[in-house]
């Protein structure tokens, strides 16, 4: 038997679990929840009612409140919490951890103050080796998934072995992994796409067209490999499903939180009141700040980003955020 940790309980980590004991029936999932509630209700009815009132999660998922017993005896370990909580939450659990387990990233976003990457966190905090982690992202709207739609996602780790161990444990008959060794390009895509995503729900609640949304779309790719070039990362990566695949998915859909996170802005509630209003984290607000840093740190341009982060931080109105975008200087469409 595989054991597997997954270290968050919302619905990416409750949604990948589906997958893994989909994928193999040889696979134990337990799963760490922040309240005793839902371990119990998962334990006891199999269900996470919270995230999917109506899916039934397998017999061999199980829950429990302590990461350390967790991770425990685990071969694999998957991290799928708020990105800005991820190395307090990890230093609860480095000294459980198996020497030679593998530890999986399902986060997407850039840790404030540090600008580290999730990998680059997991790795510092737990004091691993970059050979010993992997990534997964891609268009992988979680509701879809446990209601078993297909869908294709990426595994990146610097070893291909450690990716194709990965890919091997996740392949179920709806969800489809392919193997990849950038990890800086594969995190940044799921970075930055978050933050594009609220731009484009800026636009949803503003009322706007598809020729605005699919404009902030396309350059936001721009900005993202601007930025993935910059930190070491490969062009073709933001082309394929951790680039392009996912800002698509994540910019268009009601179901993203980022999305809905930039629609409730341009409604005129607050950061605040947005993190109130939405039961999980809008990882796009939350790192928006930290991304535009790191950029100007690299002298990247990212007006987008920049964009986002002045109306979350109150220096500019949603409604005066395309008189800004379009009244910058003109350049060709090809520059980098």
């Amino acid at each position: 038997m595989t054991r597997v940790a997954i270290l968050g309980s919302g619905s990416w980590g409750t949604a990948f679990g589906k997958i893994l004991t989909d994928a193999r029936e040889d696979t134990l999932v337990t799963l760490w929840a922040r309240r005793e509630t839902v371990a119990a209700e998962i334990n006891e009815r199999h269900l996470n009612r919270e995230y999917f009132p109506d899916v039934e999660l397998s017999e061999r998922m199980t829950a429990t409140t302590d990461p350390a017993a967790a991770v425990r005896g685990a071969s694999v370990v998957v991290v799928a919490v708020p990105s800005q909580s991820a190395r307090a939450l990890m230093e609860r659990v480095a000294g459980a951890l198996e020497p030679d387990a593998i530890v999986v990233s399902l986060m997407k976003g850039l840790e404030r103050g540090t600008h580290l990457r999730m990998s680059q966190v997991l790795a510092e905090s737990l004091g691993l080796s970059p050979e010993r982690i992997a990534v997964v992202s891609g268009p992988n709207l979680a509701r879809e998934i446990v209601d078993r739609q297909p869908t294709a996602s990426v595994v990146a780790a610097a070893n291909p072995l450690v990716a194709a161990r990965i890919a091997e444990l996740c392949t179920a008959p709806y969800f489809r992994p392919y193997t990849n060794t950038d990890v800086v390009g594969v995190e940044v895509g799921g970075v930055v796409k978050n933050i594009i995503a609220v731009a484009v729900g800026m636009c949803d609640g503003l009322g706007v067209g598809d020729n605005s949304k699919a404009s902030i779309m396309t350059r936001g790719l721009a900005e993202t490999m601007r930025l993935a070039l910059a930190l070491g990362g490969l062009g073709p990566t933001l082309a394929g499903l951790a680039g392009m695949g996912d800002l698509v998915a994540t910019c268009s859909s009601r179901l993203s939180r980022n999305n809905t996170a930039g629609r409730l802005l341009a409604e005129g509630l607050t950061p605040d009141e947005v993190a109130e209003r939405m039961s999980q984290v809008a990882e796009g607000v939350k790192s928006a700040a930290a991304v535009a840093e790191l950029a100007a740190q690299y002298d990247v341009r990212m007006p987008i980003t920049q964009a986002v982060v002045d109306v979350v931080e109150g220096r500019l109105a949603v409604n005066d955020m395309g008189a800004r975008l379009m009244g910058r200087d003109l350049t060709s469409e090809g520059e980098l």
